[in-house]
């Protein structure tokens, strides 16, 4: 919890406000994530099961904190610095939905061997993939270059599943962002995400994938 929100906790006790200041963290909470990300954000929290597909940064759910750094305080155009600790603050703090959620939230994640690769992705973080594919709520796959297909160049996609049945589809860009529940949309998200996760390595192959990585790196 942050000091605005913890003031506004307090200011509610002292007030006597029976939560109504309280209620306003709401608010702060939006603020941490980019306005296009807002919606998606609140899926997210209702999620019984997530499946995510990322062709060029590891999904922020699986980042440590020096990757997150390294991506929201090298922005273009630049944060502010307040931003910027708020933004990662609020990344680290969504990664409870890993282990915290009762009953636990099923997680599948598919990474293109791209995102492994690049500078960012140093041991520490390749050392959190294998950590975080151990779980036994989540299944994290590898997809080799040569086993790319067309729809795995097309951009991250996600698919939530909420405590109330609705599915969601997401799909981030550079400068847009969607997040539909339009069947159409989700059903051709579904299918395509089906594709890459038969294409992409198996789980334990996948980690032998990462390790190999790790001792090229260390």
């Amino acid at each position: 919890m942050n000091f605005q929100s913890r003031v506004l906790d307090v200011a509610d006790e002292l007030c006597g406000a029976e939560g109504m200041l309280s209620a306003a963290k709401e608010f702060l909470d939006r603020e941490r994530y980019s306005a296009r990300a807002q919606d998606y954000m609140e899926r997210e929290k209702e999620a019984t099961s997530l499946w995510w597909y990322d062709v060029s940064v590891v999904p922020g759910l699986l980042q440590t904190e020096a990757y997150a750094r390294a991506l929201i305080d090298n922005r273009i155009p630049p944060l502010d610095e307040e931003t910027v600790e708020e933004r990662i603050a609020g990344r680290m703090e969504r990664q409870s939905i890993l282990t915290e959620r009762k009953p636990p939230v099923g997680l599948s994640f598919v990474l293109y061997e791209a995102v492994l690769r690049a500078p960012q992705a140093d041991a520490e973080q390749l050392h959190r993939l294998l950590e975080v594919g151990r779980l036994r709520n989540v299944v994290l796959q590898v997809l080799p270059f040569e086993r790319a297909i067309p729809a795995a160049l097309m951009g991250p996609m996600v698919l939530v599943e909420t405590r109330d049945r609705e599915r969601f589809a997401f799909m981030e860009g550079q400068f847009a962002s969607e997040l539909s529940a339009d069947p159409g949309a989700v059903s051709r998200v579904t299918e395509r995400l089906s594709m890459i996760r038969t294409q992409a390595l198996g789980p334990d192959e996948s980690a032998r994938f990462i390790e190999r990585m790790v001792d090229s790196r260390e």
